[in-house]
């Protein structure tokens, strides 16, 4: 099975496009395959999966830690995600990139520590899943708002839906 893995704008962050069969039945998607990867440069080890289910408008993000690499992908629906250089001590600190993810390009994108990801749903709904290498540790997440204007971070709609923290969350700088 193919497996294509491109560079991105930001070092480190790789967009991810697994190979997709397609029969009159439907479809088989591979969505991590630890060889297959190892294989094409990602040698890492994930220890957890998450999902979040979102709907329409609803805007989740920008969080990361210092320590977590995550690989996204979008398994229902569609949703635009952003990835931000969170890192203090990187010249690229504070530029970002977005990706459009679906269930019909099955993209995935793996994000390093030290960057932040946000997403926005533009579909119906949309189911947003992520393989990260460490646990989930809420003392050691940043959060930065979704509309910082030294960011300047361009979002395909004006008035998301928000939690309380991505509203008015803690900004690290």
């Amino acid at each position: 099975m193919n497996l294509i893995v491109e560079a991105t704008n930001l070092k480190g962050v790789k967009l991810i496009k697994p190979y997709v069969f397609e029969d009159f039945r439907g479809e088989y998607v591979e969505m991590w395959n630890e060889q297959l990867y190892r294989e094409n440069g990602i040698d890492i080890k994930f220890v957890q999966d998450d999902i979040s289910t979102s709907s329409l408008h609803v805007l989740r993000g920008i969080h990361g830690d210092a320590e977590t690499w995550k690989l996204v992908s979008c398994l229902h629906g569609k949703f635009y995600l952003v990835v931000v250089n969170c890192d203090k001590a990187s010249p690229d600190f504070s530029k970002w990139q977005g990706f459009t993810l679906s269930e019909k390009n099955r993209a995935q994108v793996l994000i390093p520590p030290k960057h932040g990801n946000g997403h926005v749903v533009l579909s119906e709904s949309a189911i947003f899943h992520y393989k990260q290498t460490t646990y989930y540790n809420p003392q050691g997440q940043f959060t930065y708002k979704w509309n910082d204007p030294e960011l300047d971070i361009w979002w395909p709609i004006k008035n998301p839906i928000l939690s309380m923290r991505d509203e008015f969350g803690y900004i690290v700088k």
